[in-house]
């Protein structure tokens, strides 16, 4: 549908008012919000996750499509609740303890959101405590830690320590400029990401979904 391709492209340029304006029209027309949201939003922020990983487009690219893609989320998200579209997984991110880097992690964020999934963002400096606590009360499928600093990647060994005694254990990943897979692999991590993209993928892999 020429709209739907529409979005894609707005989305992928980033012209948040342009993709207002086209999900109003796309509603207007009867598309249902979830072929908005899957042809025409999702795919234009997965197009920019792919330039992403092959070096094409860079951070700034990528955080003005993401606002793009939020500008038409916010008239489709009521419609899809309404709808009870289910999102592809729940996903709790946050910086750990004694790192306040959050540029990162706000992408991740983002482009877990624009791949459609639910995120609860937890933001900087988190225990282990909150991680655990979250992870029993919220149910997420994975959680996802970041860390800037060498500093405080050590203490991502001891939040997978403290899962170890909980009851609701989801899937965890890392990642962080630090970060490595043989890190990862050390602390019995189930995962490691080297960009926001390639996080969205992993997650995919972990959860089994497209």
């Amino acid at each position: 549908m020429e709209i739907l391709n529409q979005i894609v492209e707005k989305v992928e340029k980033g012209k948040a008012a342009e993709v207002k304006e086209l999900t109003q029209r796309a509603l207007d027309q009867k598309i249902s919000a979830s072929d908005i949201l899957n042809q025409g939003l999702v795919k234009g922020m997965e197009s920019i996750g792919v330039k992403f990983k092959n070096n094409e487009v860079f951070i700034p690219e990528v955080l003005i499509a993401a606002r793009a893609m939020k500008s038409g989320m916010e008239l489709i998200k009521p419609l899809l609740i309404a709808q009870k579209i289910k999102a592809k997984g729940r996903v709790a991110v946050a910086t750990v303890k004694g790192d306040l880097h959050d540029i990162g992690k706000n992408i991740v964020v983002m482009m877990l959101e624009g791949a459609g999934f639910e995120v609860i963002d937890l933001g900087i400096d988190c225990s282990k405590e909150k991680f655990v606590e979250t992870a029993q009360k919220e149910k997420p499928d994975v959680i996802g830690m970041s860390a800037l600093l060498t500093t405080t990647m050590v203490y991502m060994k001891e939040v997978i320590e403290a899962f170890q005694s909980a009851a609701y254990k989801p899937k965890i990943i890392i990642g962080g400029a630090p970060i490595t897979q043989s890190y990862a692999d050390e602390i019995k991590a189930d995962g490691y990401a080297a960009d926001a993209a390639s996080a969205v993928d992993l997650v995919k892999k972990l959860l089994n979904v497209s």
